[in-house]
């Protein structure tokens, strides 16, 4: 199966096929409202504006697994997105990213793309810090290890890059952006 043959739940609950997104460069990221790193809807939200006419699409998938950062319902979180960031880009149902209960396009992304690490800098020494307690053996699996783990997608549905949450925004969006 490839990334087109499947679907994930919109936020009402309606099925929605990646095969509408075939053609387009699209960017799944899982989120949180309450997240170190929900800075991130700013950044996302810029490029969402900026290349969406040229074939940019962003999945917003909120993800309640990580420490609980995003406990609210469907409807808190899209409140909160728009209040906050105005976020315009899909936003999907509260899924599960890992485990018995994770979304079947999650495990494809990770089955394309797994885990290298958080590479350097201070963030990336958190994140190894905490996982290293929380998590032992982290290294060792594709799981998502955090909120706002970034899959890019190109126009034939190649699961390209992988970007972890300790990425710096502006890699994001060139890679994206050199697939448009």
């Amino acid at each position: 199966m490839g990334f087109y043959d499947y679907s994930v739940k919109n936020a009402q609950g309606e099925d929605v096929s990646m095969k509408q997104f075939e053609g387009k460069v699209v960017i799944v990221v899982n989120t949180a409202t309450g997240c170190g790193f929900t800075p991130h809807y700013e950044p996302l939200e810029k490029m969402y504006e900026e290349y969406h006419e040229k074939g940019l699409e962003i999945l917003d998938i909120p993800c309640n697994q990580f420490m609980g950062q995003t406990p609210g319902t469907d409807e808190e979180i899209h409140e909160f997105c728009q209040l906050h960031y105005n976020t315009q880009f899909p936003q999907m149902k509260k899924s599960d990213v890992n485990g018995e209960n994770q979304l079947e396009l999650f495990k494809f992304l990770k089955d394309q793309q797994g885990f290298k690490g958080f590479g350097e800098g201070k963030a990336a020494d958190m994140m190894n810090g905490l996982l290293a307690k929380v998590a032992p053996g982290y290294m060792s699996n594709p799981d998502i290890k955090w909120n706002f783990t970034k899959f890019i997608i190109d126009r034939q549905g190649n699961v390209v890059a992988r970007f972890e949450p300790t990425a710096d925004m502006a890699e994001v969006e060139k890679c994206a952006v050199s697939l448009l």
